[in-house]
């Protein structure tokens, strides 16, 4: 079984990151480089950087600054926002980026994600899916949460992994920001239909959270943005809690005596 992963997510727009509750009403939480710089000697396994800015206005991806980010980050490192074409994939693996994250485009065209994987391989292809709870089930959602698609999450990530992602980042926007749980119904049925990797984001809000995404929901991965930037609440801890309960982590915390 592969060790559990705990992943702080940033989330930029314009100058600087951000953090919104349901993808909106958006919070200044600093500039992007510290915080990288702070995540490297705070035993993160991995950091996720998304460019919201990107999304929302048809931008291709800033190449520059995250040649900028990744000379600075010294774990593995996931960019996704504006990635529309195997090309920008290219310009960012090649930036420093150890996978790319797409959402939008996978809908818009989802031979994208098996032209990634070919040329790439499938290691790099995180394919983003953003759910909102509609009725007794969710929706996919594009465009920064914009924009309903047709297809349920269960089945899209069905779909997309079909097609060649290698791994998913799961997120319930009904549950973003909140800091009230994760959605662990949605990573649930996601988890069950797919063989890759799932990463549980979307409503952490405490150690406790994260343990039942993993244990209850089947995680393998549990990424977080509210609970890292606005409480007094670590990655490290974070792994060190999850060790307690028997959770095999990639690096287990151990306090100072």
């Amino acid at each position: 079984m592969l060790k559990v992963r705990v992943i702080p997510t940033l989330l930029w727009k314009g100058v600087g990151l951000v953090k919104g509750i349901g993808f909106d009403s958006w919070r200044r939480v600093g500039p992007v480089l510290p915080a990288v710089k702070v995540y490297n000697t705070r035993d993160v396994d991995e950091l996720i950087l998304v460019d919201i800015t990107a999304n929302g206005s048809l931008q291709p991806p800033d190449i520059e600054s995250v040649s900028d980010f990744a000379d600075e980050c010294f774990v593995p490192f996931t960019v996704g926002g504006g990635v529309r074409e195997v090309t920008h994939m290219q310009q960012l693996l090649r930036a420093g980026a150890d996978k790319v994250s797409i959402n939008t485009a996978a809908h818009e065209r989802p031979e994208l994600i098996t032209e990634a994987a070919r040329r790439f391989g499938a290691q790099c292809v995180v394919v983003s899916i953003d759910a909102r709870r509609e009725g007794d089930g969710w929706r996919c959602y594009s465009h920064s949460g914009k924009q309903a698609c047709i297809v349920d999450p269960v089945s899209w990530a069905r779909e997309v992994v079909a097609r060649g992602a290698g791994e998913i980042l799961l997120t319930s926007i009904d549950r973003d920001g909140t800091m009230q749980g994760y959605d662990l119904a949605l990573v649930e049925q996601v988890v069950r239909a797919v063989q890759v990797p799932v990463i549980a984001s979307g409503g952490a809000g405490n150690y406790e959270h994260m343990r039942q995404a993993v244990q209850e929901a089947g995680a393998s991965a549990v990424a977080a943005a509210s609970m890292f930037h606005f409480t007094e609440q670590t990655p490290a801890a974070a792994k060190a809690a999850l060790a307690a309960v028997g959770i095999a982590v990639r690096s287990a915390y151990t306090p100072p005596a």
